[in-house]
């Protein structure tokens, strides 16, 4: 897919999500839907997701964050537009608190 191609979306997810395996889940489901991006936890409690692709593909994974894994507890996901970032082209990571 060509960048220009690719839509980009940021997603901040609330509840019980941090301690509970829900950047492991976040990564293996991108993964499988071809997306690009990253997962982090924030300082606030929250798991923040920055994910690019196929905008039926952000939709479905916006549908799965709203689940989360057995352990989590969902309470809000909140969606914003982002900028496609060539740095998150090749791969979907884990990163580290901010």
């Amino acid at each position: 897919m060509k960048e220009k191609e690719k839509h980009a979306r940021r997603f901040f997810v609330a509840g019980r999500v941090q301690g509970v395996g829900y950047r492991v889940f976040v990564q293996r489901l991108a993964e499988e839907l071809e997306l690009q991006g990253y997962v982090r936890n924030r300082q606030d409690g929250r798991v923040e997701v920055m994910a690019m692709g196929e905008p039926e593909k952000l939709r479905l994974l916006l549908k799965e964050l709203k689940k989360g894994p057995m352990m989590a507890r969902v309470t809000e996901v909140n969606e914003e537009p982002a900028t496609v970032d060539v740095r998150y082209s090749e791969s979907f990571t884990v990163e580290y608190t901010r």
